[in-house]
């Protein structure tokens, strides 16, 4: 089977593995995506995504919450340098089309930038901005929650790096706003995937019960003790990739459902958007020096 570039492209933007590894991988399964990622796993390679995902596009992630507390939007706008991110104009304009999703509950990225902000739509202002800074941009992805009973909190980390929303059904107040602040700040440094155990695929699962019976039955242990060693293994991988499982990084000794259930009684942490910066976004690293050498050569 031929291995094409955008099936090599799907699987480093889903592993944060290198291409070369990638294309071996596809090759050695057919092309077959899901085996491929298994393969690597198998191999260790997949855990780099984690410190892959910190060499992240430039840009900011904007999290704005309604004043009522019932709504929140988080957005990730990106440019080419970490300079541009600072600038006024790409910043106001990140909080204008926040303001936009925010006072027109918009969901959908397609809506938002054809809608309209100051007279012209959101897709028509950017490419202005991008005109008069000389950087490409784009507005990459949307986040937006909202509730009529009930309580929308945000977090923003790292001047804009990384932005989190959580939704609390059913409860208000200052205590119960204070406690979804903490959550969405929880969720920025656990890095959660999912809000709850059920939400995990069965494919997903089934994956990571056979990566952990191959390395149980590789360190030796008998196999009519795997299944019974499986079951705390995968309650151990719950509570890695769930909020709900989570310990909350301020109380270890705490799950983050526990302190739902004490401090938000009546209520239930019913969702959450988690935004880093430049996520799956293959940055370009430059060499300044063989920079200025390559113009003064043109």
């Amino acid at each position: 089977m031929t291995i094409t570039a955008s099936m090599v492209k799907e699987l480093r933007e889903k592993t944060g593995v290198g291409m070369l590894e990638c294309k071996k991988a596809l090759e050695e399964n057919q092309g077959d995506i899901e085996k491929a990622i298994l393969w690597l796993r198998e191999r260790g390679l997949s855990r780099a995504s984690k410190k892959a995902d910190r060499v992240a596009a430039e840009g900011l992630v904007k999290v704005l919450v309604a004043a009522d507390n019932r709504s929140g939007v988080v957005l990730e706008l990106n440019c080419e340098t970490d300079f541009v991110s600072k600038n006024e104009d790409f910043q106001k304009f990140a909080h204008d089309v926040a303001e936009l999703a925010l006072a027109h509950k918009i969901h959908d990225l397609d809506q938002l930038v054809a809608s309209k902000l100051g007279g012209e739509t959101v897709e028509a202002t950017l490419a202005s901005l991008i005109a008069k800074i000389g950087e490409n941009m784009r507005l990459r992805r949307l986040g937006f929650l909202s509730t009529a009973k009930g309580t929308v909190a945000g977090y923003t980390h790292m001047g804009g790096k990384i932005g989190s929303l959580v939704l609390l059904e059913g409860v208000e107040g200052a205590e119960v706003q204070e406690l979804g602040k903490d959550i969405a700040m929880h969720s920025a440094a656990a890095a959660p995937r999912y809000l709850k155990s059920e939400e995990v695929s069965v494919a997903e699962l089934d994956q990571e019960k056979e990566l952990a019976r191959k390395q149980l039955l590789e360190q030796g242990k008998p196999e009519q003790m795997v299944e019974k060693i499986l079951v705390g293994q995968m309650n151990k991988f719950y509570k890695e990739v769930c909020l709900l499982e989570q310990a909350f990084v301020k109380d270890q000794n705490v799950a983050i459902k526990q302190l739902v259930t004490e401090k938000a009684k009546g209520g239930n942490l019913s969702a959450f958007h988690l935004f880093k910066l430049g996520e799956g976004i293959e940055k370009k690293k430059e060499n300044f020096a063989d920079e200025v050498a390559a113009q003064l050569r043109s």
